[in-house]
C-alpha cells in the first residue's frame, strides 16, 4: 500500500526470521501480524499477533520461512523498519527498529512519531 516498488514494507533481521519461523512451526500459525495503536506514554505502541488467516489488506513480508504481515493502518508508520529478536541475560524478545519514531519512553515500550 506505501511501499516502494522492489523494496519491502519491513525487513526482518535472520535472528528474528528465525524465531517467527519457529513460532509459525511450532503453533501452527499463518504468521505475525504487526501494527501500532494508541496508548503508552508516549502515545503509541507496537502490537503482535498470530495469525491464522491472512486478511486481503495486509502487506505481506516473507523471508527464510517467516512471514510477517502488516495490519493496513499501522503501514505508514513501519515502512522502513527493521524487526529484530534480541536475547540477553534477564529478557528475550523483538526488537523494532523503526527510522519513523521521534521519540519513545523510558520504558521502550512506547513510542511517538512525527505528525503525519
Amino acid at each position: 500500500m506505501f511501499g516502494i516498488p522492489g523494496k519491502q514494507a519491513v525487513s526482518m533481521t535472520p535472528a528474528a526470521a528465525t524465531q517467527i519461523a519457529k513460532l509459525m512451526d511450532r503453533d501452527g500459525h499463518q504468521g505475525l501480524r504487526i501494527g501500532v495503536k494508541k496508548g503508552g506514554c508516549a502515545g503509541m505502541e507496537y502490537t503482535m499477533e498470530y495469525v491464522t488467516e491472512a486478511d486481503p489488506h495486509d502487506e505481506v513480508v516473507e523471508q527464510d520461512g517467516a512471514r510477517v504481515l502488516i495490519a493496513p493502518m499501522a503501514q505508514m508508520f513501519l515502512f522502513g523498519t527493521e524487526l529484530d529478536y534480541q536475547t540477553s541475560l534477564l529478557e528475550s524478545g523483538f526488537v523494532f527498529n523503526n527510522p519513523n519514531v521521534t521519540e519513545s519512553c523510558g520504558c521502550g515500550e512506547s513510542i511517538k512519531f512525527a505528525d503525519m
